[in-house]
């Protein structure tokens, strides 16, 4: 069985370790991208794009007013609560429509 003190000097060599390799391996990966970078003529400038943004979307047309109101609806989703009081009260969906 080991001792702590063998334990801890193993965890520090192997801290050391770790830390090396990753020095070690940070270097090569920039050596390999400067490389790809010389290979493709790329700068630091071409890394920075940003992608582009995504379409705007429209918006959808107004399929259903509220003539007393001015409140609408587009036909999509849920309908608004005037919308359902009103056909409740009696009046029909296509009372409303634009």
């Amino acid at each position: 069985m080991s001792s702590l003190k063998d334990l801890l000097a193993q965890r520090a060599a192997l801290d050391q370790q770790i830390s090396e390799t990753k020095e070690r391996e940070r270097a090569d990966a920039i050596a390999k991208v400067r490389s790809l970078m010389a290979d493709f003529g790329l700068t630091a400038a071409d890394l920075s794009t940003r992608a582009p943004k995504p379409a705007k979307t429209s918006k959808v047309a107004v399929k259903y007013r509220n003539q007393a109101t001015g409140e609408t609806w587009s036909g999509r989703g849920l309908q608004p609560k005037w919308l359902k009081a009103a056909i409740t009260a009696g009046a029909s969906l296509a009372d409303f429509h634009v």
